[in-house]
């Protein structure tokens, strides 16, 4: 009779609900991942301004300072080429623009070797540079110089040979009707201050590539060029002016860039800010409100554990009590404590443990009289009334002179000596997957391949003579240390068959029983009592020998002409399974069995019931 649930007063839903309201009203999370992405919008909105502002500044600073220095070198040519008072007049411009290191101009006639030049020996003798590493830059430069002529303006960088951060700036200039390069070398200092080395960096950058001024200036000497990298080559294909853009570097680094491109020189100030700088201000906020967020739980987690024990501890003692009904231990000693869902599932469990232990020990009792496959199946409806065709292969085995051994016995002497003569025999069909169809007094009659199967007939039949095999090793053990009438050594002959058969529950609705019947069954039976006229212990049919005779070491008997038969049936031998330590001959085997050799010849095989003949 079932027994009647208790009914729920605290239900477990309106305690986690009472949990989870608890947790969203004290966690900020959610606040905390809102606030995170409207600052972060705002904050990066801010950085693209600025960052854009402070590049278009830097280009107009970098513009007039240029413009002036071109300027001022101009009318200083003009000068000269006016008065020619070469000396007074570098000299008086030298001391206003202290800056500039040099003027030249180069001509356009190869034989021009001393073309006109103004040096800052101020400059070179402060900062210890040799002079005459202007003519060294002009003759190293002179494609650049014959584009100036073409009409270019060009910025080239002269550091890598002065060794100072100088800028070469090459215009067009003409003198006498002839189209000359006018050559300006500058400190680029002032366009370095103008820059600037704050959040936002700016550099000067011309259309090869060339790194003209930056904060760094170690990289200006060592002659740098970004030209490859994907930021400065997508800005020298663009058509746009000025530009911002979000853009990630060859080692993975995000910056927020800015370009925009002079108006002369063919050159290009471009203004990074690193991503994450810009950001940083924002995740120290966001760590900060990870860490309020943190704590507000950790003062509900508190109070949700010691709230929970309620919940907790019934469950871990459920939990304890599955795992006690899974290895099989179903009496469990679990009383409810509350009155809700908990409290209710307890009671089930224990009427689950209760219905478990009645269906094992059923299953078990069952289990004793048939196989445990079949009672599993047939406790599972799996197994009805009526049969099947199906390709197995039967199996039997026989004690010979089970008779004549039993009389020197007692009836209780017999029964446990066949108790533990079959327990061993049955382990063998366990162990290789088979199917105890019924024990015929000393006889066992074994099935592979049904109810269930290895997978397919030669793998089932493999495994009945494997079962055989094991069955030929266990012997040995269990005559070891036998002898005399009241432990008799024990000699067994197996017969193995392989063909189609009916199997299924055979009987009526009140007794049946699960086995297969048919001609395969019947000359399984007859093959195993052939083993004593050949001298053998296990049999195979021609059936099973095609489909494993090549995993095993067989002997061809003579055919057999069996009763019910028109043909003769070939039978096997099987000596042992290949590259198996063990007999390799027939001799061997017997010799190991301690069986007589038979003389086939003069060998009366009518005695066996009259089933066959030579």
């Amino acid at each position: 009779m079932q027994k009647t649930q208790g009914k729920v007063r605290f239900p477990i839903g309106v305690k986690l609900v009472t949990i989870i309201t608890a947790l969203l009203l004290l966690s900020l999370g959610a606040i905390t991942a809102l606030v995170s992405v409207l600052v972060s919008e705002d904050v990066r909105l801010t950085a693209e301004e600025t960052n854009f502002t402070v590049n278009r500044r830097s280009a107009a600073e970098a513009e007039i300072i240029l413009t002036m220095i071109r300027s001022n070198a101009l009318v200083l040519l003009d000068t000269l080429s006016v008065s020619g008072a070469e000396e007074r007049a570098g000299a008086a411009f030298f001391e206003r623009n202290q800056d500039i290191a040099a003027i030249g101009v180069a001509g356009a006639e190869a034989g021009d070797e001393d073309p006109l030049r103004l040096i800052n020996s101020r400059f070179f003798l402060s900062n210890e540079i040799d002079p005459s590493l202007v003519a060294v830059f002009i003759r190293e430069n002179a494609a650049a110089l014959e584009r100036c002529r073409l009409g270019d303006m060009v910025l080239l960088n002269a550091a890598p040979v002065f060794d100072l951060p100088i800028l070469a700036f090459l215009y067009p200039w003409q003198a006498g009707g002839r189209e000359e390069a006018a050559v300006i070398f500058f400190s680029s200092e002032s366009l370095t201050d103008t820059f600037g080395s704050g959040t936002s960096q700016s550099f000067l950058i011309n259309d090869e590539g060339d790194l003209l001024v930056h904060a760094d200036t170690d990289l200006v000497r060592a002659g740098a060029n970004l030209g490859d990298t994907p930021f400065i080559r997508s800005m020298w294909e663009s058509s746009e002016q000025n530009l911002q853009t979000l853009y990630t570097d060859s080692g993975g680094i995000r910056y927020f860039g800015a370009y925009s491109k002079l108006g002369f020189g063919n050159a290009a100030v471009v203004t990074n800010v690193e991503y994450d700088l810009v950001f940083e201000g924002t995740a120290a906020t966001t760590r900060r409100n990870i860490l309020l967020t943190g704590a507000v739980l950790f003062i509900s987690i508190l109070f949700i554990w010691f709230f929970s024990k309620s919940i907790s501890v019934p469950l871990k003692n459920l939990s304890a009590a599955a795992r006690r009904i899974k290895d099989g231990e179903f009496g469990l000693d679990l009383r409810a404590k509350t009155r809700d869902e908990i409290g209710v599932l307890t009671e089930s469990f224990v009427e689950m443990g209760k219905g478990l232990a009645e269906r094992e020990r059923l299953r078990d009792t069952f289990g004793r009289f048939i196989n445990e496959t079949i009672a599993e199946q047939a406790m599972k409806g799996e197994l009805t009334l009526g049969g099947e065709t199906k390709q197995v292969t039967v199996f039997f085995s026989d004690i010979r002179s089970f008779t004549s051994i039993s009389e020197r016995l007692e009836p209780h002497e017999v029964v446990e000596f066949l108790n533990d003569y079959m327990t061993r025999m049955v382990d063998c069909v366990d162990k290789t997957g088979g199917v105890v169809d019924k024990f015929i007094g000393d006889a066992v009659m074994g099935v592979w391949g049904a109810p269930v199967s290895a997978g397919s007939t030669a793998k089932d039949a493999f495994n009945c003579v494997r079962c055989a095999l094991l069955m030929r090793r266990a012997l040995l053990e269990f005559n070891r240390g036998r002898g005399g009438d009241k432990k008799p050594v024990i000699r067994i002959g197996c017969g193995i068959n392989t063909g189609d058969v009916v199997a299924g529950q055979i009987g009526s609705h009140k007794r049946m029983e699960y086995t297969v019947i048919g001609d395969t069954v019947n000359l399984a039976s007859r093959t195993e009592a052939l083993n004593k006229p050949f001298g053998t212990d296990i049999l195979i049919t021609e059936n099973t020998w095609k489909l494993v005779g090549n995993y095993l070491i067989s002997k061809e008997m003579p055919p057999v002409q069996v009763k019910g038969k028109e043909k003769p049936v070939r039978m096997f031998a099987v000596i042992n399974a290949r590259q198996a330590q063990g007999p390799q001959t027939l001799a061997d085997l017997r010799k190991l069995l301690d069986i007589v050799p038979p003389d086939l010849s003069k060998a009366n095989v009518n005695a066996e019931e009259k089933k066959y003949k030579l």
